[in-house]
């Protein structure tokens, strides 16, 4: 059994959502392990990852609108309201998704069906830089 891990960075442009499967499949093509299990951890309480299709754009703009109506940008709900209007709602889009993912790895690559792609979910309004973190075991 082998272990392989990696940390990179992106930034988001603001509240949205952003593929990021290119880069994790870049790497795991790299590893050259041909069946595993690869963890992807997103370092933050404001944003998370989800699998989610990404052949119709529209599929991104309704949930993105969803979220919007479920979780408001209002300072008069929330208590932690010290780092602005968007910030507690973060945290409870965050807490509503993922912050990691469990994704096998089948002939040296992510076994993800024919319309997923990995995303990371921007929850605040302005763009941030990310940390993940990826990990490989396998064989």
């Amino acid at each position: 059994m082998k272990q392989a891990s990696h940390g990179f960075t992106i930034r988001t442009p603001g509240r949205g959502l952003t593929e990021i499967t290119g880069e994790v499949a870049g790497w795991v093509t790299e590893q050259s392990m041909k069946n595993g299990l690869l963890t992807v951890f997103c370092r933050h309480t404001s944003a998370s990852l989800v699998i989610q299709e990404n052949a119709d754009p529209s599929v991104l703009h309704d949930l993105n609108d969803f979220f919007e109506r479920a979780v408001a940008d209002d300072l008069s709900l929330y208590r932690h309201t010290a780092e602005g209007a968007d910030d507690m709602p973060a945290h409870i889009r965050s807490a509503l998704t993922q912050s990691q993912l469990s994704i096998p790895v089948a002939q040296g690559r992510m076994a993800l069906g024919t319309w997923q792609g990995i995303y990371l979910f921007e929850h605040r309004t302005h763009g941030h830089e990310r940390s993940l973190a990826l990990h490989l075991m396998g064989e």
